[in-house]
């Protein structure tokens, strides 16, 4: 038998993935079926225009084609104007690359960043993508615990003194996957000046800065004018156009390393999907009031999550907001991943355990509301009663 690449077997499996798989071969009751909290991907469809413009689109021969590497230029234009407005700053379309959904463009700014034996500061409990990637290839993935008592906000202080001579960035993602906790801009820009500091990068993931609960710029980084010694920005249109299955997302950096991230990804998907980018464009230049709405549905699931849990014996809301909520549960002793599989073999409820987001993760779980609305928050409720009775 071949060899395999040994490094990856340090990464953990994906784990909705895994998640999906406990509840596969089950069927469900009309009046009891699945809630299925694992993913946080929109259950809501694309706004009707957009998919009216999406089937002009896969008509059209050149949509067929491959696109520039780092986007089509009229994309590119767009998504720039739509990052300065949303942050209030200067953002030109050449630091804009468009890339096959947001979880590439972080696997190209760490390629660009960092080689084998680099360090990245990760804050816990981390996105298990990002820990996944630093782990395929040979990159050490620094912990800073978050805690409670700090509304999940990682220490200042603490990420500074993550920081070693092989550290090369340092990773935020805001609004919070797994928490949802909404980072402050201060807090943000605290972060960047730490990074600044030491000539390392501050990775910003925003792929859910559309669902927080202002309209407030998330933070002044672009209005800057040395953002770009600095700052990585991320964010994806998976969720604020529901595109997920069209793998639309952005890179915002400096030109040198959009060029080293252009070398990686033409040896991946070349450029992104040429359907994808042109629908993006017309979703930013068209649906913004679609967009807002689909912000405020959301921003009424977390309401709805909160009063559902409120008071109810044994579980802890840690952190909730965007697509998320991050809960303590209420056995001592026992895994998240045990939980977690009872809560879907016996109450049809799927969630994903703590332990995927890092260490110290064990008496936590992540419920994500993609998939199920406001009015079936007091559903979910009843059943983790019934699961700690």
């Amino acid at each position: 038998m071949f060899r395999t690449n040994a490094t990856l077997d340090a990464v953990s499996d994906p784990p909705v993935a895994q998640a999906k798989r406990w509840v596969a071969d089950r069927t469900f009751r009309d009046d009891h079926p699945l809630l299925d909290l694992s993913q946080a991907a929109p259950g809501y469809a694309p706004a009707d225009e957009l998919r009216s413009y999406l089937a002009e689109l896969v008509m059209r021969p050149e949509t067929s084609t491959y696109t520039p590497v780092l986007g089509l230029a009229d994309v590119r234009a767009v998504v720039a104007a739509d990052t300065a407005r949303r942050f209030a700053g200067d953002v030109a379309a050449d630091s804009v690359m468009i890339t096959a959904g947001c979880n590439q463009a972080f696997c190209l700014a760490i390629g660009a960043l960092c080689a084998p034996g680099d360090e990245v500061v990760l804050p816990t409990p981390w996105y298990f993508n990002h820990e996944m990637w630093l782990r395929a290839n040979g990159i050490r993935p620094v912990p800073v615990h978050c805690d409670a008592a700090a509304s999940m906000i990682p220490s200042v202080a603490a990420i500074a003194a993550a920081i070693t001579p092989r550290t090369r960035a340092i990773v935020l993602v805001t609004p919070n996957n797994p928490c949802g906790v909404t980072y402050p801009a201060a807090f943000i820009e605290a972060v960047a000046d730490i990074a600044k500091s030491a000539d390392i990068a501050l990775v910003l993931d925003e792929t859910y800065e559309t669902f927080r609960s202002t309209d407030e710029p998330a933070h002044a980084l672009f209005a800057r004018s040395d953002w770009s010694e600095v700052l990585v920005h991320l964010t994806s249109f998976s969720k604020s156009l529901s595109l997920p299955g069209y793998r639309v997302g952005v890179l915002v950096a400096h030109a040198d390393l959009l060029t080293k991230a252009a070398r990686l990804a033409d040896c991946q998907t070349i450029g992104a999907p040429h359907v994808g980018q042109l629908a993006v464009a017309f979703g930013l230049q068209h649906l913004g009031s679609w967009i807002d709405a689909r912000r405020h549905e959301m921003l009424d699931r977390v309401d709805a999550f909160g009063a559902a849990l409120d008071g109810l014996t044994g579980w802890e809301v840690l952190s909730r907001g965007a697509f998320f909520a991050y809960v303590r549960h209420p056995f001592p002793g026992e895994s998240a991943t045990s939980v977690c599989r009872r809560l879907a073999d016996d109450h049809d409820l799927l969630t994903i355990p703590g332990e995927c987001f890092g260490p110290d993760q064990t008496d936590c779980i992540r419920m994500a509301f993609g998939n199920v609305d406001a009015a079936a928050m007091p559903e979910i409720a009843t059943r983790l009663a019934e699961a700690s009775r």
